[in-house]
């Protein structure tokens, strides 16, 4: 089966540092893929290689067997989406966001979309900065679904978040891979990895230590490599 991502001798320099070294590793299609590591690692960095926020110095990646470079970008981020640590909402509405990203977007799709992250259908009307910050994520979500992606890109979307709405933001992850959406998501917190990683990546200091199935022996390993011998 072709990977999803597939990443050949990836490095990335940043303002003249190197922050990713000699990466090699596939993701695959269908699952819903955890990138782990302490502070610094360098995962924020690779998951923004998968659409292109993010230029590779030298290698490649490969998006279901094409290289992305030779994608149209904005076409390529409407397939793979991404949402950030803090949510970013555009002025108005709820339902203006959400009509941002699909113009024409009729109430009754945007009733469902609101459905399938779990906020309320009476939100639609709320002013968008006016959301909790769970809201807010959930929101920016339906947003990214408005376009019909295939892949959900999550850079640390809890970590600003309480229990509660944390919960609501995984049980989401895991309901979209029923909805034939892949999930890359890129966590500091070592409990969400085994809540969550069916497929692991483990990087320390821009390096590549452990890619597989998240049941892997070797992987909790890995783990324990990356925070508690990472470099000071």
């Amino acid at each position: 089966m072709t990977p999803l991502f597939e990443f050949r001798n990836l490095s990335v320099s940043i303002a003249g540092s190197e922050v990713l070294h000699r990466i090699s590793l596939v993701i695959p299609d269908s699952k819903l893929t955890v990138i782990a590591g302490a502070s610094g690692s360098g995962k924020s960095t690779l998951l923004r290689c998968c659409n292109r926020l993010e230029v590779p110095s030298a290698g490649t990646v490969s998006y279901l067997g094409q290289e992305i470079a030779s994608l149209d970008p904005l076409l390529h981020r409407r397939r793979v989406a991404m949402v950030f640590q803090h949510p970013v909402t555009f002025p108005g509405s709820v339902l203006d966001n959400l009509q941002a990203a699909s113009p024409g977007l009729s109430v009754q799709a945007a009733e469902e979309l609101c459905d399938r992250v779990s906020i309320k259908r009476d939100l639609l009307d709320r002013e968008a900065d006016t959301l909790s910050g769970g809201e807010a994520q959930r929101m920016v979500i339906a947003r990214a679904l408005a376009a019909q992606p295939k892949v959900l890109l999550a850079d640390e979307p809890t970590s600003a978040l309480d229990g509660d709405s944390t919960e609501r933001m995984e049980e989401l992850a895991l309901s979209l891979l029923d909805q034939g959406i892949a999930v890359v998501w890129v966590t500091h917190d070592r409990a969400q990895i085994s809540r969550l990683a069916q497929h692991l990546v483990v990087l320390k200091s821009g390096e590549l230590l452990f890619s597989g199935s998240a049941d892997d022996p070797d992987a909790a390993s890995a783990i324990d490599e990356s925070w508690f011998n990472k470099e000071e």
